[in-house]
């Protein structure tokens, strides 16, 4: 046995020997269960299947949660009780502020950027003779991760000092107009835009599709009515397609806000966070695994999870309520 585990066949072996176990156990419980009562076997067969996933939900979620917590109640080593201080810290310190304000930038521009371009891209595409072609121009940054993209995007805006040769493309373009190189990366807080740049370029794929299936779901009738009407193409789009698709809207901006908050590969892969351009998820990293602050790295994790949480539920209920409504 010692042997089989020390080798990685020998690991799959045992693998696959556990789990045909497991599943064999399970369809003679199941099994067993047929001549039980239904007032016991119910609750019973929820228990057998649901309570693994429930465990492993506790283990994974909810019990880092509470430590993460109690953690941010904690000092640096986590050994002492310093009440709200970390929190005092977070909110007053110079530099968390900047990350603060950063987060909020992305928040609000990312979703509002991604979601109108989307929108008039389907719109502009929709029915069009390129129209699978054109969607999967714009899809195909959603294929790549945020830091494949942010590597892509770092040689984009890449910045070599005057008189040098631009290896950067935008750089290269300005350098061949006869103009002075901009700093891209290393000027705050312009930086931060162009950051954001990166995330919408990414996110603008996923907005246009959810967004193109919406428009598309718009009842002919209703659209030929308003052309009959007289109705110009400017007022078929702000009184018939906003309206017709605005559960979508709701559910793409609340969506991208979420991704959003949770924004850290693109800033540590182009700037390293650094230059003014660190956020939420930054100061976590940094502050948890960087200078060893468990504590004020720990309130970092639950002041996301404070601006997450209240968006996720909103999400929920507009995805609900769409439901209703196509039920």
């Amino acid at each position: 046995m010692g042997f089989l585990l020390n080798t990685r066949v020998g690991q799959l072996i045992v693998a696959v020997v556990l789990f045909a176990a497991v599943v064999a156990a399970l369809l003679l419980i199941a099994k067993a269960a047929d001549g039980v009562r239904e007032r016991v076997r119910r609750p019973a067969m929820v228990a057998i299947f649901a309570g693994p996933a429930l465990l492993l939900l506790a283990l994974g979620l909810i019990y880092p949660f509470f430590r993460t917590v109690w953690m941010s109640f904690m000092d640096a080593r986590s050994q002492s009780y310093v009440g709200f201080a970390n929190y005092v810290d977070a909110l007053t310190v110079p530099s968390n502020l900047i990350g603060f304000r950063n987060t909020f930038l992305w928040v609000i521009l990312t979703p509002l950027l991604s979601t109108g371009i989307g929108l008039v891209y389907a719109v502009l595409i929709d029915k069009s003779r390129f129209e699978k072609v054109a969607k999967a121009m714009l899809f195909l940054p959603m294929a790549i991760s945020f830091v494949g993209a942010g590597i892509i995007w770092k040689f984009v805006y890449e910045y070599k000092g005057a008189g040098q040769q631009q290896i950067g493309a935008l750089n290269a373009v300005i350098d061949a107009l006869g103009l002075e190189p901009v700093r891209f990366l290393q000027d705050a807080p312009a930086n931060t835009i162009f950051l954001i740049l990166v995330l919408v370029w990414i996110e603008a794929g996923f907005a246009m599709v959810i967004l193109s299936a919406s428009i598309k779901a718009v009842p002919e009738d209703i659209i030929e009515a308003a052309r009959l009407d007289g109705a110009s193409p400017w007022q078929l789009f702000w009184r018939i397609t906003i309206p017709s698709i605005r559960p979508s809207l709701v559910v793409v901006l609340t969506t991208i806000s979420i991704a959003t908050l949770k924004i850290f590969d693109i800033t540590r892969t182009m700037t390293g966070a650094k230059f003014d351009t660190q956020v939420l998820a930054n100061l976590m990293y940094d502050q948890s695994f960087t200078f060893g602050n468990n504590g004020l790295g720990s309130a970092m994790a639950v002041f996301i999870f404070l601006l997450v949480v209240p968006l996720v539920i909103f999400n929920i209920r507009q995805m609900a309520k769409n439901r209703e409504v196509r039920g």
